[in-house]
């Protein structure tokens, strides 16, 4: 798994590109602060030919996100992540994303 971020001179935000290999996977989304932790089209990464999931994002700059990988239905912290943070809620850590 692999995180990229590119950050745009004309506008407040990074492009962040979420990259994740998984060959044997049907579907793989990522989901956290920045969608409302809502798995739809829009946080459904692509499968590439390679067999690899990718997807890119604008995020706002100066911003910090907590943030998990659905491979086909489990959750999957990244693990190149800036930290990670307890979330009571779902009784494990969350990936966290500084921007």
């Amino acid at each position: 798994m692999s995180i990229a971020k590119k950050y745009l001179k004309t506008k407040d935000v990074c492009k962040v590109t979420f990259t994740v290999p998984a060959e044997e996977a049907k579907k793989v989304a990522v989901v956290g602060d920045f969608n409302n932790w809502k798995a739809n089209k829009a946080s459904t990464l692509k499968k590439l030919k390679n067999g690899s999931f990718k997807g890119t994002f604008e995020l706002p700059k100066e911003s910090t996100y907590e943030f998990k990988y659905i491979i086909d239905g489990n959750y999957v912290n990244e693990s190149e992540a800036d930290r990670y943070q307890w979330n009571d809620f779902a009784g494990s850590e969350n990936a966290v994303l500084v921007v």
